[in-house]
């Protein structure tokens, strides 16, 4: 366990540096949630049946789930990126755990999350969204966001490990945009056809978003929703565990295959 703790905090410091040195890439993710506050705030919210300030306060939760939901496509990108080039059979040589390697990236990826939240917050703050609850509730909001981002950030070192390939890598992470399109990220899943709102309520970026909406005292809890929705907080535990469950071992697994 020492040594898991001495090795991942390495690979902790190496993701950190190896994203200060890509600066466009940075400032691209953590600026596109901004713009996209500010579109669907003020286009599609005049639209909606929660026109203005409160759409828009309904919107800020949901686009921070969705981002978290990115981490699928960076920690896809990251590792193939590194498989591809042969930097993961460089770190296969060196004595150290093997958990290190994924470890590290998806702690770092978590770093980074964090910090560019402030920024988005504070935009979100500009145009209506306020802390409705208290400060304890918003402080377990942040933490299951960023349990939640760490939780899918595993998911797409997985993948990435899988693919080997920066292009393939790419191209599938660019599918992950679909998914907070079918959830209630960017609107109520209460106007949906009956099976498309089983299907938007059982995704877990919608238990996610609808538990920070419930902390952060933005918007109740929809009635009538499905077991995940419905019990948001728990909902979004589950489905963190259920996540990590399956693809922290099975990255582990995948990086020690390729020793072989």
């Amino acid at each position: 366990m020492s040594m898991l703790a001495y090795d991942g905090t390495a690979m902790l410091g190496r993701q950190l540096l190896r994203m200060r040195n890509n600066p466009g890439l940075l400032i691209l993710t953590q600026t596109m949630p901004i713009s996209m506050l500010l579109f669907f705030g003020y286009v599609f919210g005049s639209a909606l049946a929660m026109p203005g300030a409160a759409y828009r306060s309904f919107l800020v939760p949901g686009l921070l789930v969705a981002t978290a939901a990115g981490g699928i496509m960076t920690g896809m990108f990251q590792a193939a990126q590194d498989t591809h080039r042969g930097v993961t059979n460089r770190f296969r040589t060196l004595p150290m755990s093997r958990a290190a390697v994924p470890l590290g990236q998806a702690a770092a990826d978590v770093v980074v999350t964090a910090v560019g939240t402030v920024p988005f917050l504070l935009v979100g703050l500009a145009v209506g969204w306020r802390i409705e609850g208290g400060p304890l509730e918003a402080a377990g909001a942040v933490g299951l966001l960023m349990l939640f981002r760490f939780a899918c950030t595993w998911a797409g070192i997985y993948l990435g490990l899988l693919t080997r390939n920066e292009e393939a890598a790419g191209q599938l992470g660019g599918a992950t945009f679909l998914l907070p399109l079918l959830s209630s990220a960017y609107i109520p899943t209460t106007g949906l056809p009956g099976w498309l709102r089983t299907v938007a309520e059982w995704n877990p970026i919608s238990a996610v978003a609808t538990a920070l909406r419930d902390l952060f005292g933005n918007a109740p809890v929809p009635e009538g929703a499905a077991w995940p929705t419905a019990h948001p907080v728990a909902g979004s535990l589950m489905w963190c565990a259920v996540l990590l469950g399956i693809f922290v071992p099975l990255a582990v697994r995948q990086y020690a295959r390729g020793e072989r």
